[in-house]
């Protein structure tokens, strides 16, 4: 029976304990929902950088124009880049360009995962299509949900989230996988609260009601909205 498990923050993850199993990562606010919704605009695909340098080292590989920088440290926006939320960030011509991306936590997450062979990018936005992808195409293997959690610590959006990722598994295929308490867990939290209510009283989405920025919150708490699957590749999310 293969497992599925949640890590509550990229510091749970262990490159050699990754292979022959399936990652899933998330950032819900707002590295992999800002992922998704760029692919879901024209974004062909997203380069995730471990901090601005490396974001920097990498734009200088490619042409003027083909590109998007963008990105955040400790919340705050790295200037000269493009804003790092998503809403904000489709205010720029996306459509067609790859999308070069730093964030404090879930480009991190996303890079401490390439050891395994299969590691996907979701949010509330694409969850229920990541989740039934990697149903059909991964039968038997280990699922490990990644939360990338904040500044090394644990975070009430991506817990919900995973929340919402482990109830897509188990509505569709209850008797297949064997849920770790964790995974449990998250899954209690998603059934028992409303998913803009659940953001919104997390400490991330407290900072970005006071910075007058709930409609990113807002959107980045729709469930399902989206069917593209962020897939990395060699370091290098695409499209499936």
């Amino acid at each position: 029976m293969p497992k599925v498990h949640v890590l509550l923050k990229k510091e749970e993850l262990d490159a050699e304990l990754l292979a022959g199993k399936v990652v899933v990562v998330l950032d819900i606010l707002f590295a992999t929902s800002t992922i998704v919704t760029a692919f879901q605009n024209g974004v062909t695909h997203v380069i995730p950088a471990m901090d601005e340098h490396h974001a920097r080292r990498e734009a200088e590989k490619h042409s003027a124009g083909s590109y998007l920088l963008a990105g955040e440290k400790n919340i705050k926006h790295i200037e000269g880049f493009g804003p790092p939320t998503p809403l904000a960030l489709l205010k720029s011509e996306v459509n067609n360009k790859k999308l070069i991306y730093a964030t404090t936590n879930g480009t991190v997450a996303l890079a401490k995962s390439s050891a395994s062979e299969h590691v996907y990018a979701a949010a509330l936005l694409n969850g229920k299509a990541v989740m039934r992808h990697v149903m059909q195409t991964h039968v038997e293997e280990t699922i490990l949900i990644v939360c990338s959690g904040s500044g090394g610590g644990f975070n009430l959006e991506d817990f919900y989230g995973a929340g919402y990722m482990v109830d897509c598994l188990h509505n569709a295929a209850p008797s297949h996988y064997e849920f770790s308490d964790a995974a449990l867990a998250s899954q209690d939290l998603f059934l028992s609260a409303d998913p803009l209510q659940a953001l919104l009283r997390s400490r991330i989405g407290r900072l970005m009601l006071k910075s007058n920025m709930a409609h990113e919150v807002q959107f980045a708490a729709q469930l399902g909205v989206y069917d593209v699957i962020p897939k990395s590749k060699a370091g290098v999310l695409e499209l499936l």
